[in-house]
């Protein structure tokens, strides 16, 4: 085994030597949540290296795998690496029918394994996928031609096992530290997603690093909410907690991934956890469920409560200097104990009791949600990644965070923050991220275009936007997309530039677009009217363009081009439909080199555009704003 550059192979067999016979997973089966230690995970995994090799399975060859996050999931995952193949995780939360297709075609995967939750979108596509050979269902469910169970591959690899006695181990040592684990498909620009290589050493490397910044005790329990196909939820929550001997539990999923929303509450008070990973949106749920529970108290213990956690935010400060300075602050402190006894304690209870911390990854975490967390004593931690980098590059922890950043850089890997032509900028100077580490993905599947524009001589450009502390440049602050990424409120990115250019090409009323969403409810596009096109319309409709009637033509017109990309529109299925806009805001103000909209070659400079219309875009996000018809929309389209 190679000790500087172990595979996924080298480290499970070191962490199951390790931790044998104590927990790792918890799974609820018919209403019990059940224990499998270490080593019956990799006896079950090992099962079915053996059961996808005696399939005809090679090394390299891909398979994908489609299901809510379950031990089923975790035993797959490692029988294909076992026997040399490459997992193909694909997000549970795909609806559409392409982009299903496109990744199990493009993926050149030959297996297919899915869940009882997600069978029947297979169903649906696998006439699409001539390469597949056998679809393989995790549940005990009605079986369609071309379909077999999971506990039938139980059964070929027993079988394949007694037979060829050591195969597997001897498949499982061909594997190389540079050799692919995963291919992580990307939310694309258009419908054709980018596939993340990400190798053995890429994951474990990136484990390495996740260790130095957050520290996880042997024997602590994780519940695992994000769903597994989630590179976060993989590294941080699988991985991580293999490496440090704790176990992890998933929620319990039936026939359909709505319920799993259902069930976290019951499985927080059931499995106790010690840590959860989070994204923003589930942390603002879990704060107002706990502002409702204290509603429904006395109006002492509402005032109590608000005293406590005002109190403690001014006490805990940004964290790393909480508490200072002592003479303004130490009385303080008893005082917070005492409203912890008698009302926190109360909500930690809520959250299984033994909580001890969050790891916020995704989307940028309000400064002011951190406090809050902090000071009721379920602090959470923020960090920061990118599927790219497997994905973590830092993290906040309780062993030195700095609320309002995105934490401590992870150690060994080589940052630099750089401005439009890619020149290193002085500490303290927003740019453009840009590192550089073993955790870096190998590159796109079959995509050397972006592969060469994503990664330069070694250094990966996360197309984020930053900087790095001066007092402290082991911490670093994300400030959002560098040139054009849009990030939704539960931490998915999206570069929008194939909507926006196709909207400009495709419209005869639209000159230019710009797509907005930065942790928004919703996302909405900015655009500039062709006003002769729209005017002259609402005149062949036989409308005065300036009437009320003749602005509700135009605009009517301008939502008939934006809603031409949703179902039943003629440009249906081009774009992901998650990231369409909800709301138009018709600019009144065209882009221009002058006003600084535009840069020297004509194109359009997001960070202006979006701070020129910053009042539209709040206008936009309001009930009022939102609507077509809007008093400020219906001023814009005046000729």
């Amino acid at each position: 085994m190679s000790n500087t550059r172990p595979t996924i192979i080298d480290f499970v067999e070191k962490n199951v030597a390790k931790y044998n016979e104590k927990t790792f997973l918890r799974e609820k089966v018919d209403g019990t949540w059940v224990e499998t230690s270490f080593k019956t995970t990799l006896e079950k995994s090992k099962l079915l290296a053996a059961g996808f090799m005696a399939m005809g399975l090679k090394k390299d060859d891909k398979v994908s795998l489609i299901s809510e996050g379950r031990n089923q999931w975790i035993f797959t995952e490692l029988g294909i690496l076992y026997a040399g193949g490459v997992n193909v995780p694909l997000s549970f939360k795909l609806e559409s029918d392409y982009d299903l297709t496109f990744r199990i075609n493009h993926s050149d995967s030959r297996f297919v394994v899915a869940s009882q939750s997600q069978i029947a979108k297979v169903r649906r596509v696998i006439d699409k996928c001539p390469a597949i050979e056998k679809v393989i269902v995790m549940d005990q469910i009605e079986l369609q031609e071309g379909e077999m169970y999971l506990s039938e591959l139980y059964e070929m690899g027993a079988k394949y096992m007694a037979e060829n006695p050591g195969a597997v181990e001897e498949r499982a040592a061909t594997v190389k530290p540079d050799d692919y684990a995963n291919i992580s498909y990307t939310s694309g620009t258009t419908a054709d997603p980018k596939g993340i290589l990400l190798t053995h050493r890429n994951y474990t490397a990136n484990v390495e690093q996740a260790r130095s910044v957050v520290k996880i005790e042997e024997g602590w329990t994780m519940l695992i909410i994000l769903p597994l196909d989630h590179c976060f939820a993989h590294v941080a929550g699988f991985y991580t907690m293999m490496s440090y001997g704790g176990s992890i539990a998933t929620v319990p999923c039936g026939k359909s991934t709505t319920t799993i929303l259902k069930n976290i509450p019951t499985s927080i008070k059931e499995v106790k956890p010690h840590v959860m990973l989070s994204v923003p949106s589930l942390s603002r749920n879990f704060k107002k469920n706990f502002e409702s529970a204290v509603a429904k108290n006395s109006p002492m213990v509402q005032k109590i409560y608000k005293f406590g956690v005002e109190q403690a935010i001014t006490y805990n400060r940004e964290f790393y200097n909480a508490g200072k300075p002592w003479i303004k602050m130490f009385w303080r402190k008893p005082i917070i104990k005492l409203i912890d006894k008698l009302v926190f304690s109360k909500i930690r209870e809520a959250m299984g009791g033994r909580l001890q911390f969050f790891t916020g990854g995704g989307a940028l975490l309000d400064i002011e949600l951190q406090r809050y967390f902090c000071a009721i004593g379920i602090p959470i931690f923020q960090g920061y990644g990118l599927s790219e980098a497997t994905p973590v590059i830092c993290a906040n922890s309780g062993a030195g965070a700095r609320f309002g950043s995105s934490g401590k850089l992870v150690v060994p890997l080589d940052v630099k923050i750089c401005d439009e032509d890619g020149k290193e900028v002085p500490l303290g100077e927003t740019g453009e991220i840009v590192i550089r580490g073993e955790n870096v993905m190998a590159g796109y599947w079959k995509n050397p275009v972006a592969t060469a524009d994503t990664i330069k001589d070694g250094w990966l450009y996360t197309g984020d936007r930053g900087y790095l502390c001066k007092d402290d440049p082991t911490f670093l602050y994300v400030t959002g997309r560098f040139k054009s990424l849009l990030i939704a409120a539960d931490g998915e990115k999206y570069s929008p530039e194939g909507y926006e250019d196709s909207l400009a090409d495709g419209s005869p009323f639209i000159e230019e677009s710009v797509l907005y969403n930065n942790q928004s409810p919703y996302t909405v596009v900015l655009v500039v009217p062709n006003r002769a096109a729209l005017a002259d319309s609402a005149r062949k409709a036989g409308l005065d363009p300036l009437s009320v009637e003749g602005r509700t033509h135009q605009l009517k017109a301008l939502q008939g081009e934006v809603d031409s990309y949703r179902p039943g529109g003629k440009h249906a299925g081009l774009f992901p439909e998650r990231w369409l806009p909800a709301a138009i805001i018709v600019c009144d103000t065209p882009f221009t080199e002058q006003n600084g909209m535009h840069n020297s070659t004509m194109k359009m400079v997001r960070g202006k555009v979006e701070k020129f219309y910053a009042d539209r875009i709040e206008y936009a996000m309001t009930a009022e704003g939102k609507q077509l018809l809007n008093e400020k929309n219906l001023a814009s389209v005046q000729e």
